[in-house]
């Protein structure tokens, strides 16, 4: 009895290990912060690219979280970095059988869209998004900006997270990808 719990542990925790490194990419082809009417914008542009599993999903009724997760930190020689600005942005896609159309929704704005790759553009393109305020920052200061794009697994209803956890077509995600910045 204890061998198989043993196995069954090793086996769960050799599937926790093993499955971010299957999961499915989302490629970063740029991102940019710049300062205007003092305020830091994010730009940044991903090839989101459903997979058949997910477009599946979603046209029976399943919405998808996808999460923009941005991060400014400045460089402490004597401690861990400083996080000067960070913020998140769901977007919950859903597809309305009855009109044939997808629906993003983000806080309080829904926009509608009459195709998928027009949806995976839409989420997949930041422009000009506030993420800090420019007075927060020193000037001549290089700070690490860093942003992904992610599916959000937990906001899935609980049987898809399970199935989330045993099959790599339910994570689907970008590396986190890091640059400087300087105002």
């Amino acid at each position: 009895m204890r061998r198989v719990v043993r196995a069954l542990v090793v086996a769960v925790i050799g599937l926790a290990l093993v499955l971010p490194v299957l999961a499915d990419t989302i490629p970063v082809n740029e991102a940019h912060l710049r300062v205007d009417e003092g305020e830091v914008l994010l730009s940044a542009e991903f090839d989101l690219a459903l997979n058949p599993t997910l477009e599946e999903a979603l046209q029976n009724g399943i919405p998808l979280y996808f999460v923009l997760e941005f991060e400014l930190t400045r460089n402490r020689w004597y401690w861990f970095d400083a996080v000067v600005a960070g913020t998140s942005i769901t977007h919950r896609v859903s597809y309305n059988a009855l009109t044939r159309q997808y629906r993003v929704a983000s806080g309080l704005l829904a926009l509608t869209f009459p195709s998928l790759p027009e949806v995976e553009r839409y989420i997949g393109r930041v422009t000009s998004r506030p993420v800090a305020r420019a007075d927060a920052l020193v000037k001549g200061i290089r700070y690490a900006a860093f942003v992904r794009l992610r599916l959000d697994v937990n906001l899935l209803p609980k049987p898809f997270q399970l199935d989330a956890l045993a099959s790599r077509e339910w994570t689907l995600s970008s590396e986190w990808y890091r640059w400087s910045f300087t105002p």
